[in-house]
């Protein structure tokens, strides 16, 4: 059993979060990924230099999260507020946080075109296949026979479309350095996420392009399942349609 000076070093709050209570719901993937995004960026010393730019979805709040500079984007346009702190000055980290209804539907303009034009940003999507914020409507990620509220009886294919591969579509772009898409749904996943986020970041640092770091994340709310057995589905069903592991990485 390790000791309590090891379990407070392991499970200390990273210094670039602030002590503000997450509004993220019970067993909600995001608070981690807020975790490992404050720990990135302790471990690279890039805090007095960082922006975090908000999404419209479960992570509207980021900015009273991180002890960085944040700013709130309109619904989908994150990628394009970075593009423009970013090239107004190229010295600071700047980190486009986006949910799948934000990034994959009303942003998908803003999210091709900055990955084709390789603008120097880290985008870090959560891809839980359904609306979290907005009542559980269908997302452009939601699987096949997935229900949601605008969509009670499962996606149909035919009227509805396949789930959209974002990470796919970013990877046949000549000018996107680092792809990638990663999971949390469980220890081994996290650490592989944990590593895929500072990599991203520190390509950033170095001045060499733009990343996309898709984490494939849970919902129980949405999904109307506890936690564990929504890790589950991601392991057992979600990852089959959204394989995991680098699409690109010329870092």
């Amino acid at each position: 059993m390790p000791d309590t000076q090891t379990m407070t070093k392991v499970f200390a709050r990273p210094k670039s979060l602030t002590d503000k209570k997450f509004t993220y719901c019970p067993g909600c993937h995001h608070g981690l990924i807020t975790r490992i995004l404050g720990g990135a960026i302790d471990k690279l010393g890039i805090r007095e230099r960082t922006v975090m730019v908000a999404p419209v979805g479960c992570a509207v709040f980021a900015y009273e999260w991180f002890r960085c500079d944040g700013i709130q984007a309109a619904h989908g346009r994150a990628a394009a507020v970075a593009t423009g702190i970013k090239r107004a000055n190229p010295d600071l980290a700047v980190i486009s946080y986006q949910g799948d209804g934000d990034l994959a539907a009303i942003g998908t303009a803003e999210t091709i075109h900055a990955a084709n034009r390789g603008e120097a940003i880290t985008v870090i999507f959560v891809n839980n296949q359904i609306y979290g914020m907005t009542g559980g409507q269908m997302a452009p990620t939601t699987l096949e026979g997935q229900r949601a509220t605008s969509c009670p009886e499962g996606r149909d294919l035919t009227t509805m479309g396949h789930p959209l591969r974002v990470a796919e579509m970013i990877a046949t772009l000549a000018a996107p350095l680092y792809v990638t898409r990663q999971s949390l749904h469980d220890s081994k996943h996290i650490s592989q996420a944990t590593k895929a986020v500072e990599k991203a970041l520190r390509y950033q640092v170095e001045k060499k392009g733009y990343s996309l770091v898709e984490l494939v994340s849970n919902c129980p709310t949405g999904w109307k399942m506890p936690p564990a057995k929504a890790n589950e589905h991601i392991a057992g069903t979600v990852t089959k349609v959204f394989p995991l592991g680098d699409l690109v990485d010329r870092g």
